[in-house]
């Protein structure tokens, strides 16, 4: 009797390894199929966000299949038989139990806290060194990733209701669309003039508040050449959907040819879907029933990118 309970917990004990192993498996496979739900990676910021993410995926999925799993042999196979209304056996406690769901619980939020806070970390003090690295990492072959010595931009980012403005300050130019360097170490002032928005480009994985009467800097690194979507991230009024703006990332050679030409543009005043639905709605004496914000002018500046609605 005790060879057949011992024979039987073995068995048990084997059973449920191979189990963890085949969740473990699949865990990790749905981890490295994560990387493919997100858009392309187009700053070095992104990778390490990216790993961070699929290491979410591959835990939740480990403790989804194996929560659901549970729950459902205990259905199909544990449940009471059709007539039997009595009552489970008196079971009180059991106290290595409750220790082990207490335990493992702490372990895999402390380990969540731990590597996030070693992520964002690295984002907010990412030096040359941890650039290199991340960027030998992209599998992209037409996009050689060589260190850069080039001086970093420096970009003035302004916010209002409803459009973004980009000011080059050594250049001495505005534009309402964002051009970068690839490779180069960006440092932006955001400022917004009149309520909170949010500065979020998807394929870079950044995001940031810009808070009224608040200068505040922000730093990333593009390493992949495309036009990109710049967002407001935060509900800021009416207009807030229309609150888009183009993101060029480009060669430094290219960048400094489309600098000379912004340079050499006269100021002007730029299209703003926000600002043109609200003046076609005046004109027609729409009325929604309620009050809104009008739309701030169209920002003068010397490039303004698409002249289409957004």
């Amino acid at each position: 009797m005790v060879e057949m309970i011992g024979a039987l917990k073995i068995r048990t004990i084997a059973t449920l390894t191979v189990i963890a192993i085949a969740l473990a498996a699949i865990s990790l496979w749905m981890g490295r199929q994560a990387y493919a739900w997100l858009p392309p990676q187009a700053a070095a910021e992104s990778i390490l966000v990216d790993d961070l993410f699929s290491f979410l995926v591959t835990l939740g999925t480990f403790i989804f299949l194996g929560v659901v799993g549970t729950l459902t042999y205990s259905v199909l196979f544990q449940r009471a038989g059709r007539y039997d209304f009595s009552d489970g056996p008196p079971i009180e406690g059991n106290v290595t139990l409750e220790i082990v769901w207490t335990v493992i619980p702490f372990v895999l939020v402390m380990w969540i806290a731990v590597y996030s806070y070693q992520i964002y970390d690295q984002m907010s003090i990412l030096g040359q060194m941890e650039y290199e690295q991340l960027a030998t990492a992209d599998t992209d072959p037409s996009q050689p990733l060589a260190a850069s010595t080039e001086p970093e931009e420096r970009i003035e980012v302004l916010s209002r209701q409803w459009a973004w403005e980009f000011r080059y300050p050594d250049q001495n130019i505005s534009s309402t669309e964002l051009h970068l360097p690839n490779h180069h170490r960006i440092k932006m002032t955001l400022k917004s003039e009149d309520v909170l928005h949010g500065f979020y480009i998807p394929a870079f994985r950044v995001k940031q508040d810009v808070i009224p009467e608040r200068l505040i800097e922000f730093e990333f690194t593009p390493i992949r050449q495309g036009k990109y979507r710049l967002y407001d991230s935060e509900y800021s009024g009416t207009y807030f959907g229309a609150m888009q703006a183009d993101v060029v990332v480009e060669s430094p050679e290219a960048h400094q040819q489309w600098l000379a030409e912004a340079q050499a543009s006269p100021p002007s005043a730029s299209y703003n879907a926000a600002f043109e639905d609200y003046r076609r709605a005046s004109k027609k004496g729409n009325r929604a029933g309620w009050t809104t914000v009008v739309p701030a002018e169209p920002p003068v500046v010397n490039y303004s990118g698409s002249k289409s609605p957004v």
